[in-house]
């Protein structure tokens, strides 16, 4: 009789660069711009699990094939959430899709925000545009077992009002009385009575304690530069500040090189990074 060990040697493995079939259950209209699909493989089989900032490879057919961050739940197990922007040919494609439709996926893949090494800290998070996305499965991690940290604070900032991501969850979460939200804009409407300004603005008006506090940053990647400066006034260590830093990939398993950063592959070693480790090459323009 073979050992568990020989049948799982015997086992097949997934092949990375060989997207399984997906179907789309539901799709949300986020914003003008920006939909969530929620899918489900279309054999029936397990959700594969993520850790929180893991992204997948998404594949339109006939199209071609783009990184996104996967934006749900990582305790659910019936389904896969992204929330895509459509600003490309791919994007578009995908956001096209209806309820019944096939796309192909490829992950998950990547390195994932330090949510469980974080235990007993402080942790605020900054968003900015759809960088909430990526950043939304992390506090449903933290949320999920709240008692595990100290202050949670989410700070979020978006264009205009009609820009805003997940509004009914946000109001959800702003109810909530152990977690700190501030929303604001850079371009308010008559019926805006929020915060207006970048999202930088909000960091001196949150409640934690830099010493023991760790931030989760991600958004456009000036905007990234601003919010490091802010937390580092703040007197936020530069090694408990961590960026996702997802743009320019192509094969997901480091084998393209097209993603390239500095001495790291941001699809193998990253998207998410400790500031430290990439802060030479993000603060050089044009790399």
């Amino acid at each position: 009789m073979a050992t568990v060990a020989e049948t799982a040697q015997r086992a097949p493995v997934p092949e990375p660069m060989v997207p399984a079939l997906y179907q789309i259950q539901k799709v949300r209209r986020e914003t003008h711009d920006t939909f969530t699909l929620d899918i489900r493989p279309q054999v029936q089989g397990s959700i594969p699990r993520f850790a929180p900032g893991q992204f997948n490879m998404l594949y339109a057919y006939g199209t071609g094939e783009v990184p996104i961050s996967i934006s749900g739940d990582p305790a659910d197990t019936a389904r896969m959430v992204h929330t895509i922007r459509a600003v490309g040919a791919v994007s578009r494609a995908l956001c096209e899709l209806k309820p019944g439709g096939v796309l192909g996926v490829r992950g998950p893949f990547g390195s994932h925000w330090p949510v469980d090494e974080s235990a007993g800290a402080d942790m605020v998070l900054v968003a900015g545009g759809i960088g909430l996305a990526p950043l939304r499965p992390a506090l449903y991690r933290l949320l999920a077992e709240r008692g595990r940290y100290g202050r949670v604070v989410l700070l979020y900032g978006a264009r205009t009002p009609e820009d805003i991501l997940f509004h009914r969850e946000l109001k959800q979460w702003r109810a909530q009385f152990d977690l700190e939200v501030h929303v604001t804009v850079d371009r308010a409407t008559s019926k805006w009575q929020g915060s207006v300004g970048v999202v930088t603005t909000l960091i001196r008006k949150a409640s934690f304690d830099p010493p023991s506090t760790v931030a989760l940053v991600c958004g456009p990647e000036v905007m990234m530069r601003f919010t490091i400066g802010e937390l580092q006034r703040r007197g936020l260590a530069t090694e408990s500040i961590f960026l996702s830093m997802e743009r320019n990939m192509k094969c997901g398993i480091g084998l393209c090189g097209h993603c390239q950063y500095g001495p790291t592959f941001i699809c193998k070693d990253g998207p998410v990074y400790p500031y430290p480790r990439i802060a030479p090459a993000f603060a050089t323009r044009e790399i």
